[in-house]
């Protein structure tokens, strides 16, 4: 007798992402990830290398809190354990999301991210207007025992004009497309940490 075929670890993501343009999946990564993700972003924060991030790009960059509030560090291989344990997830599933959906994605980018309370980031696309290389955006949450009253919420504005919110709470992922899916991050009253990143294609700059 043959055992049954272990599901897909991405699958539901994939179908999501296929039929709606967007997925969320409580306890994506492991407990334990998760909580040495968000000890490392505290880490880095404490030692003051998180900055102000900007909005636009190139030499268009500039910092503007009324639009955004978080604060950024990228992520670079060989950094730390946690770091590369959570590269090496998400490159697993950008390989599966070009099995199934054909994407030709390339690489993933991400940094983390932390909003201190009443930061926000106003609705907007993920995609710049002369560059089409970012396909998939993928959000981890890095916050444990969040509460709905607590706020900060991604809200994405779906193409039926619903809204649908994506409490923070430590290790959900949020994956929606790009270029499809506008969405803010609502103010929050507590600190709000998670790791937000980009599956890119390649691309040529519009002009």
């Amino acid at each position: 007798m043959t055992e049954p075929r272990q599901q897909d670890p991405f699958s539901s993501l994939i179908d999501d992402l296929a039929s709606q343009g967007w997925s969320q999946r409580a306890l994506f990564a492991p407990e334990g990830l998760t909580r040495e993700l968000a000890a490392e972003c505290h880490k880095r924060e404490r030692r003051g290398e998180l900055s102000a991030a900007s909005v636009g790009r190139g030499s268009a960059q500039q910092v503007q809190e009324g639009i955004r509030g978080d604060r950024i560090q990228w992520l670079e291989p060989g950094q730390n354990q946690a770091c590369d344990q959570y590269l090496h997830l998400m490159d697993d599933l950008r390989q599966a999301l070009n099995q199934a959906l054909f994407l030709g994605l390339e690489d993933y980018e991400c940094h983390f991210a932390c909003y201190e309370p009443g930061a926000f980031y106003l609705r907007h696309l993920d995609r710049f207007r002369d560059d089409d290389r970012r396909a998939v955006s993928a959000v981890l949450y890095l916050n444990d025992s969040w509460q709905a009253e607590q706020g900060g919420a991604l809200r994405l504005y779906l193409s039926d004009g619903r809204e649908h919110d994506v409490l923070p709470q430590a290790g959900t992922l949020a994956l929606f497309l790009s270029g499809d899916m506008p969405h803010e991050v609502l103010p929050a009253t507590r600190e709000r940490l998670s790791l937000t990143g980009w599956f890119r294609r390649r691309g040529t700059d519009v002009l």
